[in-house]
């Protein structure tokens, strides 16, 4: 079995981070678990959180992950440190809103956090906010049933303009310049919230962070050049992961399965 890199999230919004994985790390097989049947993990209790976490994990570990990313801010809000503590020798990579770069790259110190609920009252968050702010001026919106829509392959529908005209109100009545996509969903609908925000207003991910950072802690001897093999997983329905992948990514040739973790 080839050593992967295994990933994982509430649902299909990973793919994002998988993507940019796949352009940083070429050679290294992908495994990736969207754990749709409990999407959406913003909606959940920590507990829940964590719970899934550490399964989706020893599954992958058990597939042949050598290193896991977290793809979900909500599950690394809730669940990285208990993952740390349960696998000590593997190496984990988290994602979490960039508040220290949105604070730097802000021209007049305001800035917006779109993310889920779970993400927006964790601790870890907070903490965050603290530590990286450098003093800018955070407006933190939490934004429930945007993850819902994406999960079920609704990617411009009237309620979810509606849901996003609502969610941005406070962003653009706190004079935000500057916008992060808090949750790895977000991006698959980009333009949406660009064209609510309006073109003054820079929106920020943080996915190619993520995988740099991955190939950084990589040190099992990569593959050939050409690129290695991608799985996904699900479990819940596969038709939105595979078409993600296909219309939205562009992959053709990937393994497709359900998952029963």
């Amino acid at each position: 079995m080839s050593a992967s890199v295994g990933v994982f999230d509430s649902g299909v919004g990973g793919l994002s981070v998988l993507a940019a994985l796949r352009d940083a790390l070429p050679g290294v097989p992908l495994h990736y678990i969207a754990d749709s049947a409990n999407a959406p993990y913003g909606e959940r209790s920590r507990e829940f959180i964590t719970e899934r976490s550490l399964a989706l994990t020893q599954h992958l570990r058990d597939q042949g992950a050598a290193l896991v990313v977290v793809a979900c801010n909500t599950a690394t809000a809730a669940a990285a440190d208990a993952l740390r503590c349960q696998h000590p020798d593997l190496p984990i990579v988290g994602i979490e809103p960039g508040i220290k770069p949105a604070a730097a790259a802000s021209r007049n110190g305001r800035v917006g956090v779109l993310a889920t609920t779970a993400t927006v009252n964790s601790a870890r968050f907070q903490a965050l906010i603290e530590r990286h702010a450098a003093g800018a001026q955070i407006t933190a919106v939490a934004c429930s049933g945007v993850v819902k829509h994406i999960e079920e392959g609704d990617l411009d529908s009237p309620a979810l303009r509606e849901l996003v005209a609502r969610y941005c109100a406070p962003l653009k009545l706190a004079g935000v310049d500057t916008a992060l996509l808090g949750c790895t969903h977000y991006p698959f609908i980009r333009t949406l919230w660009q064209a609510e925000l309006g073109p003054g207003v820079q929106l920020l991910q943080i996915e190619e962070a993520v995988a740099l950072q991955a190939a950084r802690l990589w040190s099992t001897p990569l593959r050939a050049a050409a690129p290695a093999p991608i799985r996904l997983a699900t479990t819940g329905e596969p038709a939105v992961l595979e078409r993600l992948a296909r219309e939205g990514l562009g992959w053709e040739g990937f393994a497709l399965e359900r998952c029963t973790v």
